[in-house]
């Protein structure tokens, strides 16, 4: 993100730790192999939702000293599929941007894609390390709490550092909290990316999809600090050939 002559970049990968209680951990163990397991399941999610269509809506708020919001990109995607099974994403409401104190960056789109939702699979699981936290209780769940992250950073690769909250019934993540790494700061430019939380709902009966990632944090760059918001929300997951439509927050589009 630039602002004025400096650059000044955004991660899109937000999220929201606010809508529901947590309670405190406790320090019971976890099961055997438990990253190993948590990616499992993980996997078989990632798996299941390339099944699904379902209508992207992406904010991203930049405020000045005072509070008053300076700028706003914003962009809806319909995720669906073409006759012949391809996967792809439809615009309905092309990118508009009056950003003029930050500027996204091609780690923020690719945060957006990559880093969230799915954070933890078999593909990737060699590349992370976990450190077992106790347990908690997230909106009525009872959940294994795990922190992970990289255990090396690799040039030109995004990772997730953060929390990840394990449904004890079925080792499904129902929330992670944490942010992109790494941050990347040379002597002519700052990337800077903010914390997030993403929530998870489930999705017929069997699957924990993300329904929002939210972030409202404040980026400190050399400069001066930048208060950011982002909101991600993921409406109206419906399964390939399926007649059902599962929403959260708005009524399905037509």
């Amino acid at each position: 993100m630039k602002y004025g002559r400096s650059v000044r970049n955004i991660a899109l990968i937000v999220a929201s730790g606010l809508l529901f209680p947590v309670s405190r951990a406790s320090g019971a163990e976890p099961p055997a192999g438990f990253l190993k397991k948590i990616a499992q399941r993980e996997t078989e999610s990632a798996q299941a939702r390339e099944n699904y269509t379902y209508r992207q809506s992406v904010s991203i708020q930049e405020f000045d000293d005072q509070g008053k919001m300076t700028g706003q990109y914003r962009e809806v995607r319909d995720i669906t599929f073409s006759p012949n099974r391809v996967r792809y994403e439809q615009v309905v409401e092309p990118a508009r941007s009056t950003l003029t104190r930050i500027k996204l960056t091609s780690e923020d789109f690719n945060d957006l894609r990559n880093v969230q939702p799915f954070l933890l699979t078999v593909d990737n699981l060699a590349l992370y390390e976990g450190q077992y936290k106790g347990e908690e209780t997230v909106d009525g769940q009872q959940c294994f709490v795990e922190y992970i992250r990289p255990k090396q950073l690799i040039a030109k690769l995004r990772f997730f550092e953060g929390t990840l909250w394990v449904r004890e019934s079925d080792l499904a993540v129902v929330r992670s909290e944490g942010q992109a790494v790494p941050q990347i700061e040379t002597t002519h430019e700052q990337n800077l990316f903010p914390h997030f939380t993403t929530i998870r709902r489930q999705v017929d009966g069997q699957w924990w999809f993300p329904v929002e990632t939210y972030a409202d944090d404040t980026l400190f760059f050399r400069d001066w600090p930048q208060r950011i918001r982002v909101e991600i929300r993921y409406l109206n997951y419906k399964r390939f050939g399926a007649e059902s439509t599962i929403t959260f927050g708005d009524q399905p589009q037509k």
